[in-house]
């Protein structure tokens, strides 16, 4: 127990969602129409982005991003789960359970960093309409994609490393239906303090960062939504930017509530409906939240319809 490199445990158990048969069908079939509209939502999105060139501005840049991401991040969650759902022993071994932790916080944390990009594209839109073109560069927009992926990696190598140092000696079930930091912490038989500590501050600074560089943002665009003379004008500016709002609001309520607050068994047991909601709900919603609240984006989609219509 005291050589860290030492682990005894080599597969764990997840606790899962429910252990009720009749209740484990009903949740995989409900979970999987889920993962199949999140793939087929996203892709959708990234397709629609790709073929209407009314959408090659740098916003749209930006979404099929972050459609790119909602994919990946659903992909690393839910088709263990779902194998799960069904499967007599929920279990995944200690090499696969680091690894999908490694690529869950890499996706999460870059989806952070790349809504904060967001916030930063309709700040310049708003507040810099004739500059916007130059500002936001083909150039500009690569990099802070590029720049989320590489804070997200730094973030996830971090995290990994230190999970690397815990010993797992019994017991092992996991009260969670995917590999996560505080449901790890719960089992390992060395003192996580440190971990715990690192998880906390990590999380708190990558999400107050970007909440405060949102938050900026949004108060500039804000002033100068308000000195637009015509109410009409004032709706039109502040439209380009709820989709954005109801992305960021409904992503980092989720992660707060699974990641600050103490490791304790309670705490993750509490934890685990956010966890559906930040891991399975959340990939499916932004396809919808930014096609039903964005009139361009239905244009585009009218006009791939009516096309496929006529030629058929």
């Amino acid at each position: 127990m005291a050589d860290r490199n030492y682990t005894k445990v080599t597969l764990f158990i997840f606790s899962g969602l429910t252990d009720l048969p009749e209740l484990k069908f009903t949740l995989a079939l409900l979970f999987l129409v889920t993962y199949l509209l999140t793939v087929v939502g996203n892709l959708g999105m990234i397709l629609l982005i790709r073929i209407d060139s009314q959408l090659h501005t740098p916003m749209y840049f930006f979404l099929s991003n972050l459609s790119f991401l909602d994919i990946c991040y659903s992909c690393t969650i839910s088709p263990k789960m779902l194998l799960d759902l069904l499967a007599k022993r929920r279990v995944i071994s200690f090499a696969g359970c680091l690894t999908q932790f490694c690529f869950y916080v890499i996706f999460a944390t870059t989806e952070v960093y790349l809504l904060a990009a967001m916030a930063y594209d309709r700040y310049v839109a708003i507040c810099n309409p004739l500059l916007y073109t130059a500002i936001m560069s083909r150039r500009l927009c690569v990099w802070l994609v590029a720049g989320s992926y590489l804070v997200g990696s730094l973030n996830s190598i971090i995290h990994t490393s230190a999970m690397l140092r815990l010993s797992f000696c019994g017991p092992n079930i996991i009260n969670n239906f995917y590999c996560d930091g505080p449901p790890l912490f719960v089992l390992s038989c060395t003192d996580t303090h440190i971990n715990e500590i690192m998880m906390f501050v990590f999380v708190g600074l990558n999400l107050i960062t970007t909440q405060l560089f949102i938050i900026v943002s949004y108060a500039y665009i804000l002033a100068t939504i308000l000195r637009i003379p015509s109410a009409e004008g004032r709706r039109k500016a502040f439209s380009t930017c709820t989709s954005h709002l109801t992305a960021v609001m409904v992503l980092y309520g989720s992660f707060v509530l699974v990641y600050l607050q103490p490791s304790s068994s309670s705490a993750v047991e509490e934890g685990k409906v956010a966890s559906v909601f930040s891991t399975v709900v959340i990939p499916l919603l932004n396809p919808f939240i930014y096609s039903l609240r964005n009139k361009e984006v239905k244009d585009a989609l009218r006009k791939v319809i009516r096309r496929k219509l006529l030629c058929s």
